[in-house]
């Protein structure tokens, strides 16, 4: 157990390194593509070490939200050569502290395997989204293959202490669907593994 939890703990600092061939391989160009659509003033959530903040093209100012302090500070030199004003800002998704339809835009991208309750995640960010804003997610999912599927279920447990609680078999676009979000349209990555999901605030109540 000591050895699993010492690994968790430097989880803020291998991330980078960890995810830098699938970044370079594919995640870059999702990452920009889905950024090249938000604008005006835009909510990131779990924004990590940064990896998005040179991205934003059309942003008039993004507030990024980030729980893990480590995550934060390897993120700040990023905010500061970023083309647009980045605020960070040390929050959970499920308790956020801005005001009803604040954001015109918000983007979530590998962070919805590791939010405790993602179904409270989403209602606050419909709250703090504008009615019609554009709310856009890449994430990993449970795949639809059972033989896959089984496999995601079975590792589960090891992985959730290994990789800072994130979780493989989440069902993100099914929750996204309950949360009231109209989604418009989802691409998917690697067999099904990664979706991108476009999705607009519908009416934007709750």
């Amino acid at each position: 157990m000591k050895r699993v939890n010492f690994l968790s703990s430097l989880f803020p600092s291998l991330y980078d390194l960890a995810m830098q061939p699938l970044e370079k391989r594919k995640f870059r160009k999702i990452r920009s593509e889905i950024l090249s659509m938000v604008d005006g003033r835009v909510l990131e959530v779990g924004a990590g070490t940064g990896i998005n903040f040179p991205l934003y093209k059309n942003a008039d100012r993004v507030d990024a939200i980030e729980p893990n302090q480590a995550m934060i500070e390897k993120s700040i030199s990023r905010k500061n050569a970023a083309a647009v004003p980045i605020h960070i800002h040390r929050q959970s998704a499920e308790d956020l502290e801005f005001a009803d339809k604040t954001f015109d835009s918000a983007v979530a991208t590998l962070v919805f395997c590791t939010i405790p309750n993602p179904d409270k995640a989403l209602a606050e960010i419909r709250r703090v989204c504008k009615p019609t804003a554009k709310i856009l997610f890449f994430e990993h999912v449970k795949m639809e293959q059972p033989a896959l599927a089984f496999a995601q279920e079975a590792l589960n447990p090891l992985w959730k202490r290994i990789c800072d609680g994130c979780h493989l078999n989440r069902d993100t676009l099914l929750a996204i669907q309950k949360s009231g979000m109209k989604v418009t349209n989802v691409t998917p990555y690697y067999k099904g593994l990664f979706l991108v999901m476009e999705c607009e605030n519908s009416d934007g109540s709750l």
